[in-house]
């Protein structure tokens, strides 16, 4: 059934409430190894599953908090903030994605440029805003 739903989209926003059991692993799986071109954003569980389950991607956006970057890269968090630009460019090379790392000066990297977003607020980093990103951003890219 997922796989007739991957045949009409051009864009996967995947992990918000997808939670952590065999069942999403599956889900993650089917996704990233999916046999046409499609972009993927993971965020939440989804790369909570990829640190468990650590692979290389293509065509994705990665979309973690200082957390979420510390497990993808068996890290603490006191060093993905200590050193986030080394941290940003560690995942994107890593996981050969474009990655966004969130936090105060959200940072964006991929293979040959890095971003500083210095917009935003405190607010930002309430529950469910990742989530929301996480579908922007998808929506950007399904415009093309």
């Amino acid at each position: 059934q997922l796989t007739a739903l991957l045949e009409k989209a051009n864009v996967v926003v995947i992990g918000p409430g997808l939670g952590q059991c065999q069942w999403a692993q599956q889900m993650l799986s089917t996704v990233l190894g999916y046999e046409h071109k499609r972009l993927k954003v993971l965020d939440a569980d989804a790369l909570n599953l990829l640190a468990q389950y650590p692979q290389r991607l293509t065509d994705c956006v990665l979309t973690p908090h200082p957390k979420e970057a510390a497990r993808l890269l068996q890290s603490s968090v006191t060093e993905v903030e200590a050193n986030r630009f080394d941290k940003v460019q560690e995942l994107a090379r890593s996981y050969q994605a474009t990655s966004l790392l969130k936090g105060p000066g959200t940072l964006i990297c991929s293979a040959d440029k890095l971003t500083i977003n210095s917009s935003g607020s405190n607010a930002l980093a309430s529950g469910g805003m990742g989530d929301v990103l996480s579908g922007i951003i998808g929506a950007l890219l399904a415009q093309g």
